[in-house]
């Protein structure tokens, strides 16, 4: 068989759950942006919170189906609730961590740019 191109197949990586933003500020953080960044991080916290109260609801509501004993199906979906609920968990620490990071790198490099600048 005759390879059409020289270079072997490229397969792109795809990024599953990227909830990132490459955001990179090109100016000084003033008082109005501090002020959103600290919004969005207060947003972010709440968030986090909203998905940890659906996680327990999820495994209260799975503890309350795995008890009844007179319907031997909702043992399973007990069970598609707790996976549920430890899905949820973890896709709430991890959006978490990752705007968090975001938001750091975002008011950090503003305040070397600042720095830098007032060197020059």
């Amino acid at each position: 068989m005759k390879r059409i191109s020289k270079s072997p197949l490229k397969m792109k990586k795809i990024k599953l759950l990227r909830f990132g933003r490459d955001f990179k500020p090109d100016q000084q953080v003033i008082l109005r942006d501090y002020l959103a960044i600290e919004r969005t991080r207060l947003a972010n916290e709440r968030t986090l919170l909203s998905y940890i109260r659906s996680s327990l609801y999820l495994l209260l509501g799975a503890i309350a189906l795995y008890q009844l004993k007179e319907f031997a199906n909702f043992k399973y979906l007990a069970l598609t609730a707790i996976v549920f609920s430890v899905v949820f968990f973890v896709i709430g620490i991890y959006r978490f961590t990752l705007l968090k990071k975001s938001l750091k790198r975002v008011y950090y490099k503003s305040e070397e740019k600042e720095a830098n600048d007032q060197e020059d």
